[in-house]
């Protein structure tokens, strides 16, 4: 119940702080989320396209995870994980707040839940971020983006969902290994300490998800009287 309320109080509290306490919303916000969505980035600073960029790598490294998180879940994992592709972690925080401990996966790996578990997603998502953030760094304006992230909303609150993702991925990483059968108590500080690649690392290296037969645990439940 703790975990519970102290989502939904970081979900609500990161509400109030984007619509209300961040910087205010430039008039050419709509503009430049065009231009980043289709590729037409002369003229914007490559460290504002890296972390646009960076934005929908997050939610694949969620889904890798909270998709099969989800088959035990009673509230549908699936929706929050798809709308994350477009609002981040104002989508995860709720399902993070609603979900239940989650040890085993039962059923069967059909081709999405493999491709999900595929440490080849992994490392494409990997290469895809070393790419990103080698491209904003070495070409990007820090000046320009600390002056931007200090006066556009949409520059300020993309970057702290940025540093959100990275803090809420660890709370995952326990029961997935526990579906796995693997325990790692230094991934576990991996996945927590190292911002982006700390996740990316861990998908690249887990084990093979574990199939439980649902089958197999209803036989193993005592009947009812």
């Amino acid at each position: 119940m703790v975990r519970k309320i102290a989502f939904g109080l970081l979900w609500l509290g990161f509400i109030v702080y984007a619509f209300i306490l961040s910087p205010p919303q430039q008039p050419g916000t709509f503009e430049l989320i065009k231009n980043l969505s289709l590729g037409q980035w002369q003229g914007i600073n490559p460290l504002v396209i890296a972390l646009f960029n960076l934005m929908g790598v997050w939610p694949l490294i969620y889904s890798a995870v909270v998709f099969i998180d989800g088959r035990g879940q009673k509230i549908p994992a699936w929706l929050f994980a798809i709308a994350s592709f477009g609002v981040g972690a104002f989508a995860l925080l709720p399902y993070l707040a609603l979900r239940e401990p989650n040890q085993k996966f039962v059923g069967q790996k059909n081709t999405f839940f493999k491709l999900l578990d595929s440490r080849v997603t992994g490392y494409v998502l990997t290469l895809t971020a070393v790419i990103l953030v080698t491209y904003g760094l070495t070409q990007g304006d820090w000046t320009d983006f600390i002056q931007q992230w200090q006066t556009n909303r949409f520059i300020h609150v993309m970057s702290l969902d940025f540093c959100l993702l990275s803090l809420l991925f660890p709370t995952l990483v326990k029961d997935d290994m526990a579906r796995r059968g693997w325990e790692n108590h230094q991934m576990l500080w991996i996945t927590a300490l190292i911002p982006l690649f700390g996740p990316l690392i861990y998908l690249c290296v887990r084990p093979s998800l574990l199939e439980v037969d649902a089958q197999n645990i209803t036989a193993k439940q005592p009947a009812a009287n």
